[in-house]
């Protein structure tokens, strides 16, 4: 069994479990698995495997307990084992496995707390200096090369005294509808987990300006 899924709304799953999988996705499951040869050294395995809009896909597929690679994370769910490998297990913490809320809806939900970067994942970078001059790498080598397929780019605007960042967009972004997003959801979250000093990150940007912006 092989699928792919979209994430449905958040859970408010605790922290520190990878995956849990409810009831009825499990009575699911093992109602598949049971069609299966061998079924009871299938595990299900699950992984996330790309970026669809805001919300990352997945897949899942009964596999061989056996074969799980030596750095999977395993844990057991019932008379279920799920496997989780270890790229995905930051990405998934905290997600629930469970079947639609829709009846008339088939197969199984990833319910998701997680969200990838809108920019795309940040390279991790060696930055050094004031943190001026690390938001300023920052933006130079990893947001602004993601932000110029759109036409647009950030620029540092200011340092405040309390390390308060102030960054404003220009360019395609500015005047998008999707550039404030971009700017808390991706620019804010690339500054704050690569600069831990910085203690909040501010928007000079005007969205009520831009003659003809990259997203309309």
């Amino acid at each position: 069994m092989t699928d792919t899924l979209s994430a449905e709304a958040e859970t408010d799953a605790p922290v520190g479990e990878i995956l849990i999988v409810t009831e009825a996705a499990r009575d699911a499951v093992l109602a598949v698995r049971a069609r299966e040869d061998d079924a009871d050294t299938l595990g299900l395995r699950v992984a996330v495997t790309g970026i669809s809009g805001i919300d990352y896909t997945y897949d899942l597929a009964l596999e061989p307990v056996a074969d799980a690679a030596a750095d999977d994370h395993l844990h057991t769910s019932g008379e279920l084992t799920v496997m989780v490998p270890d790229a995905s297990v930051g990405r998934l913490v905290g997600s629930t496995l469970d079947v639609p809320s829709a009846d008339a809806q088939g197969g199984l939900v990833i319910r998701n707390p997680n969200r990838p970067n809108p920019l795309g994942d940040m390279d991790r970078l060696e930055l050094s200096g004031s943190i001026a001059e690390k938001v300023q790498q920052l933006l130079d080598m990893s947001v602004n090369p993601a932000l110029a397929s759109h036409g647009g780019y950030a620029t540092l605007e200011e340092v405040r005294a309390d390390d308060t960042v102030v960054v404003k967009m220009g360019g395609g972004c500015q005047g998008c509808a999707m550039s404030q997003a971009t700017l808390s959801d991706g620019i804010k979250r690339a500054i704050m987990e690569a600069i831990p000093e910085v203690v909040e990150v501010l928007d000079a940007t005007d969205h009520e300006a831009g003659a003809n912006p990259y997203f309309t």
